[in-house]
């Protein structure tokens, strides 16, 4: 590659970090679900400050960082929100929204000081703020849109079997968000949540009592390597989660156990390429850069192999693997 052409790649990375910062900000402020709002033909910067309550001024170096980055259109004082921007960075229903991946992204780096100490002593940091788990949950928004609308018409068996009264587990549930869209999509089921860490716990009960499902949801905590409840759930799903256990294969053979006959496991994640023509991808860049923080929590990436191993290792041979069309994978075995 020509010295020019490198520059202009590398630059443009260097510009992608901010960028992830301006979405980030326009999302956590408000300013982008405003301006979808105010439709096509936009607002004046002083309109949207208004309408978000915040200072104009800084709204103004807002809006000429976001259309420097073409997120937004400005002409003349005037802010405008295009249409497949909006789309993609505040529709949560959409396996292609990257809204929670930015804000995940901006909150993760400022954990990223911790990186070079990592590397030298292979020692993660010690804890993770709190921020950070919430971040996290938001980043599952997209993995949750991916389950609905690539994992569940892959598997259309596992969507007739989910019938009134069956049982669904949710293994290390982090902030119930994946419980409480299924309650809903699927009525008159009981769904359970087990989660570790107690902070979770809390938000993922208080997310429930929100949503009015504390009769149908149960969050938990627990230890996802024995999990109890043999024989009794039609769904234990583990969402991009195998990777973040200490035994992965106990907490397969724990959730394996907790099926009734015929019963669904379901495992989605992201996986790490094998194949040289698939390091060089965009979907590559994204995942070194999620490999990155999970290396700051002691955890790390697998590939399909390795995660194959895990579900052989817990008496599982021969899972079906289902690539899907955003680049997530699910791994899918029966009771």
């Amino acid at each position: 590659m020509r010295l020019d052409d490198r520059f202009e790649d590398l630059v443009g990375s260097l510009a992608g970090f901010y960028r992830t910062w301006f979405v980030a900000l326009g999302l956590d402020l408000g300013l982008l679900a405003a301006l979808r709002e105010a439709g096509t033909g936009g607002v004046s910067v002083g309109d949207l400050a208004n309408r978000t309550n915040l200072a104009p001024g800084m709204v103004a170096r807002w809006a000429w960082g976001a259309a420097a980055h073409e997120l937004v259109v400005l002409a003349d004082d005037r802010v405008a929100l295009p249409e497949d921007v909006a789309a993609i960075l505040l529709d949560p229903d959409r396996p292609e929204h990257l809204g929670g991946q930015f804000q995940f992204a901006a909150t993760g780096s400022l954990d990223f000081g911790e990186l070079p100490a990592v590397f030298r002593d292979g020692s993660p940091a010690a804890t993770r703020p709190d921020r950070y788990r919430v971040a996290i949950e938001r980043l599952t928004v997209q993995d949750i849109a991916v389950f609905f609308q690539e994992v569940l018409p892959a598997i259309p068996q596992l969507v007739a079997d989910l019938v009134p009264g069956s049982r669904i587990l949710d293994v290390h549930c982090g902030g119930g968000r994946w419980l409480i869209a299924l309650a809903r999509r699927f009525p008159g089921t009981i769904l359970d949540g087990v989660e570790f860490e107690p902070d979770s716990v809390a938000r993922a009960r208080s997310a429930v009592d929100a949503a009015g499902l504390g009769d149908r949801i149960r969050v938990e905590p627990g230890d996802v390597t024995s999990l109890g409840h043999p024989g009794e759930f039609t769904l234990a799903y583990f969402q991009y989660a195998l990777h973040q256990l200490a035994d992965p294969v106990a907490a397969l053979r724990s959730g394996i156990a907790t099926l009734r006959p015929g019963g669904w496991l379901v495992a989605l994640d992201w996986y790490l390429p094998t194949d040289p023509d698939e390091l060089v991808t965009r979907h590559s860049e994204l995942l070194a850069g999620m490999e990155l923080d999970e290396l700051v929590s002691g955890t790390s990436l697998v590939t399909r192999s390795e995660a194959l191993g895990w579900f052989e290792g817990a008496g599982v041979a021969t899972p079906q693997l289902i690539d899907l069309p955003s680049g997530a994978t699910a791994i899918v075995a029966r009771g």
